[in-house]
């Protein structure tokens, strides 16, 4: 009973937030000329248009596709530089004021850099949110491997095993949960970035068409792609939340 209580909050909240976003509209807070197109039902009624003439899976595909190659990729590069950097102290002193350094500048400022060196498309796209979803993955994952116990390192140890055996058999598994921690934040920041990334002159994505809902004047539709983006990132975050409880030894 008090579960479903808890659950009927949630749905609460929402409706709370769509009032006041109404009453928002209502009162042309928006302004005079757009407030009718920027409230809820404009952009509910659109959303369900750009899902019946096929808008929104056209567009949300290859964002998707986008962010999961990024995230892919940066999983293979990002992982195994964490377990090193938690693992062995003095990679760790090696790597700390490079690593520091490079994850305080804004993804956003690699734009022009991304478009000079692979030009215009999917491939720089990609690159930006590969270089979003490396750094809380390496820096999680380094905090696992970093706060393994000791004393499952020297039994290890006492066992005859060797330092890529206790990285296998030990620190590894012990970093799971940070790992995916960091997948968690890594898929958040991803997808935020997503859409000015996809303003770099590709021809389809929820960044793509907020342009062009924009620039064709369909105010609607840009909040109901607005809306899709929120729903979709709500139910990514959803996944990994599902990933952490399923996979994570501390549950």
């Amino acid at each position: 009973m008090a579960l479903v209580a808890d659950r009927s909050f949630y749905v609460l909240g929402v409706i709370l937030f769509m009032i006041v976003w109404q009453i928002a509209a209502s009162l042309r807070l928006f302004g005079a000329d757009f407030s009718e197109a920027f409230s809820p039902l404009a952009a509910i009624l659109a959303l369900i248009e750009m899902i019946k003439n096929g808008e929104l899976i056209h567009h949300a595909l290859p964002s998707l596709r986008r962010v999961l190659l990024g995230l892919s990729l940066a999983v293979v590069v990002a992982l195994p530089i964490g377990v090193l950097v938690g693992y062995f102290k003095r990679v760790e002193q090696l790597t700390y004021v490079v690593f520091q350094f490079m994850r305080m500048i804004s993804p956003l400022a690699w734009m022009p850099i991304a478009i000079i060196i692979f030009g215009v498309g999917d491939v720089s796209v990609v690159f930006l949110l590969w270089l979003v979803a490396i750094w809380p993955l390496i820096l999680n994952t380094s905090h696992g491997a970093g706060r393994v116990s000791p004393l499952w390192v020297n039994m290890a140890k006492t066992m005859g095993a060797m330092d890529m055996g206790i990285l296998r058999k030990v620190v590894i598994p012990a970093a799971v949960p940070d790992m995916l921690t960091g997948l968690r934040l890594a898929v958040g920041v991803s997808w935020i970035i997503l859409v000015p990334a996809e303003m770099l002159g590709v021809p389809d994505g929820l960044g793509y068409f907020i342009l062009d809902t924009r620039d064709r004047f369909r105010y609607d539709q840009l909040m109901a792609t607005i809306m899709a983006i929120g729903m979709i990132g709500y139910l990514l975050d959803s996944a990994n939340r599902w990933l952490i409880h399923k996979f994570s030894w501390k549950n």
